[in-house]
């Protein structure tokens, strides 16, 4: 029988690594099918918890970032060819705005209370992502609230408990996007390869045992 395994996920919606990521997981996660019964749960990590309200135009922002526009479109095509494998299509030469995501998180904490984080997270993702909307407009939020059947959004979102898991998370040590947790007792850094996380999920397995 499959065994119960909690994993956690430190990420950011805006981090296109973390979309790979999630893909990978999914992955995984086929793989160990019939050995472990995931109990996925998002933590709050936002890359850039400094921003404005409403971002910041992209351009200027990774001009700021990676020193210039060509070192900035560089990266993204690196990142497109990875997203490709896993059937993502970044559209990042339509993408205008990079938003402050403190209230992506707070959507993503409602849907979780309520069993939905997962579509919620990958709706999110896919807007910013491949439909080049800005995840930080009011309305933008709204739409995915509804069409993932999240109620009481946004009057209960949770924005103080947000920030404070937020900085739960900090405190484990964790740095950077996206980060796997397995039960507690370790982590996984980074977009790793479908076979890595397969095998740390194994690791965990035992190591509960």
């Amino acid at each position: 029988m499959p065994r119960e395994l909690a994993i956690e996920i430190a990420s950011d919606v805006i981090c296109p690594w973390c979309y790979i990521g999630k893909r990978r997981l999914e992955k995984a996660l086929a793989l160990v099918d019939g050995e472990a019964q995931p109990a996925l749960r998002w933590l709050p990590f936002e890359l850039n918890p400094d921003l404005p309200a409403g971002g910041l135009p992209r351009a200027e922002y990774r001009r700021a970032k990676f020193g210039s526009a060509e070192r900035a479109k560089q990266l993204d095509a690196r990142v497109a060819a990875e997203g490709r494998t896993v059937g993502i299509e970044f559209a990042f030469e339509r993408m205008e705005r990079t938003p402050n995501t403190r209230a992506a998180h707070e959507l993503i904490d409602l849907a979780q209370r309520q069993g939905k984080a997962n579509g919620v997270v990958d709706a999110l993702f896919r807007a910013y992502f491949e439909e080049a909307r800005d995840i930080g407009e009011a309305t933008v939020l709204a739409d995915i609230a509804a069409r993932h059947d999240v109620s009481g959004w946004p009057g209960q979102a949770r924005r103080e408990e947000v920030g404070a898991l937020e900085d739960e998370v900090r405190d484990l040590g964790i740095s950077a996007v996206p980060t796997f947790i397995f039960e507690r007792k370790f982590g996984v850094s980074g977009a790793q390869p479908p076979e890595h996380l397969a095998q740390a999920i194994r690791q965990a397995l035992g190591e509960a045992t």
